[in-house]
């Protein structure tokens, strides 16, 4: 009986030790998640609406997680305060022009405050100071963006069935434009016809060029060109003598 007594009592003994290590563990973790244990300061913004922000939530500031949001309290129907509890070992990396703003954590995870790193010039945060916010954009604004956009394509297919049925039904302008072969020879007929007129002015070019009372013209045209190409030429020269001097 007394070893049996003996052995419940160790047993009692390692259940309430291991009870007591897990305990003082989870303190230790959650303290440190919740930044019991280090020195803290207080910042305050404001948010119209916070999105599912709650107590307990982090606060990232440069991608990392430098405090944790300690209250939430409504001010008026437009206004919710957010008091927040940051390291005191990065206050003098936040700017008092820093912004807070809402994010989350992934796509569907859980809300958190993202403070922005403000301007070099700026001073650093005091004790309670309060930051600008920026609005979170809510979830439902997009899906209903996302609708709406879906609504618009979902129209503009139908239109363009639409017309693809007329044009292969040869009904609608550029359906008789493909299908009628009359329209397609009249168009042929015109290309062939203003290739003859291209001909037949080139023809009256060359005639012009040979008539005297032209020709004056044409030469001095003729003239002026090259003049240019010789321009151009030279000054190409004198570019490469000005780069070869450099060279030497």
């Amino acid at each position: 009986m007394d070893t049996y007594t003996q052995k419940f009592k160790i047993r009692l003994g390692l259940f309430v030790f291991i009870g007591l290590a897990i305990f003082v563990l989870a303190i230790f973790i959650i303290g440190k998640q919740k930044n019991l244990f280090n020195p803290v300061f207080r910042l305050t913004t404001t948010f119209y609406n916070v999105s599912g922000l709650q107590v307990g939530n982090n606060i990232r500031f440069s991608g990392i997680n430098v405090g944790t949001v300690d209250n939430i309290s409504i001010i008026n129907d437009s206004t919710v305060l957010v008091v927040m509890m940051i390291k005191e070992e990065v206050k003098k990396f936040i700017r008092s022009d820093s912004e807070a703003a809402i994010g989350s954590e992934g796509l569907i995870g859980d809300k958190l405050i993202v403070i922005t790193q403000g301007g070099n010039d700026s001073k650093s945060v005091k004790e309670g100071q309060h930051l600008l916010s920026e609005e979170p954009v809510e979830m439902d604004a997009i899906m209903a963006s996302l609708k709406a956009t879906a609504d618009n394509a979902a129209i503009i297919s139908f239109q363009l069935a639409e017309i693809m049925v007329k044009v292969n039904s040869g009904t609608g302008t550029l359906g008789r434009l493909i299908r009628d072969s009359t329209i397609a020879g009249n168009l042929n007929q015109t290309m062939q016809n203003l290739e003859s007129s291209s001909k037949g002015l080139d023809e009256n070019m060359n005639a012009a060029k040979e008539n005297f009372l032209f020709k004056g013209y044409f030469n001095r045209k003729a003239k002026a060109e090259e003049k240019k190409k010789d321009d151009a030429a030279e000054k190409k020269e004198e570019q490469q003598d000005s780069i070869n001097k450099i060279k030497l």
